[in-house]
């Protein structure tokens, strides 16, 4: 019988620093790492780039069967493309971060994205991150953990990564945007932000990025140690 590619599962709210420090830990691991966020907002992008409401489900889904998402790895890093197009850069503006949440709402746009990434996950050694990795995606994944910070540290890493892309906003807009999408993401009626009930607790508030991944990399190794392969 071959043997079953290890699955990760990092779930949290936006801005816990999940996908940097996922990559780390898959790098560090050699698995491949899978921002299921970036195909939302892939979605999120091509609804917006239609002119049409990220928030009117029909709309959204009638365009469902133009979209083709896939997630390349070119040179080792993770790029998004829709339609053979690379939208990396395109799809980390705060009105397609926004649409992401909107679009992620919708049950047909998850299912579309669903089979996606269970695709990945049993083709590869993968770390996944996004909100229902754990609890929905892949539930019966080797790790699991919920990776967070307080809603003013998240605000604050943001805050700062704005002001570094020269972007002028203040830091109680991004507070609020962190707390509108932390409200919105938890209680979606399909699959809500939660932590899994076997899931590692990973709150990041009071350290660095070094110390997060670390923090991850042995909660890995501990609960991979654990089990027979």
């Amino acid at each position: 019988m071959p043997k079953k590619n290890i699955n990760i599962a990092i779930d949290g709210p936006a801005g816990a620093g999940k996908s940097t420090i996922a990559k780390a830990a898959a790098k560090a691991f050699g698995y491949i790492y899978v921002d299921t966020g970036a195909l939302y907002r892939a979605v999120a992008y091509y609804v917006l780039s239609q002119g049409k409401d990220v928030k009117n489900a029909e709309a959204v889904e009638k365009l469902l069967q133009d979209i083709v998402p896939e997630l390349k790895y070119i040179g080792g890093v993770q790029h998004v493309f829709v339609n053979d197009e690379d939208v990396s850069d395109k799809i980390r503006t705060p009105e397609v971060s926004m649409g992401a949440s909107a679009v992620s709402a919708i049950p047909r746009v998850r299912d579309f994205l669903f089979n996606l990434q269970q695709k990945i996950a049993a083709e590869n050694n993968v770390v996944m991150d996004g909100r229902d990795i754990g609890t929905v995606v892949l539930p019966n994944a080797d790790v699991k953990i919920y990776l967070t910070a307080t809603a003013e540290e998240r605000a604050r890493r943001r805050h700062k990564e704005l002001a570094e892309k020269g972007e002028t906003v203040s830091f109680e807009e991004v507070l609020a945007d962190v707390n509108k999408r932390d409200y919105n993401d938890m209680h979606r009626d399909i699959a809500p932000l939660k932590q899994a009930e076997d899931a590692v607790l990973c709150d990041t508030t009071n350290v660095d990025l070094q110390g997060a991944i670390d923090m991850l990399i042995n909660i890995i190794n501990e609960k991979l140690g654990n089990q027979s392969h």
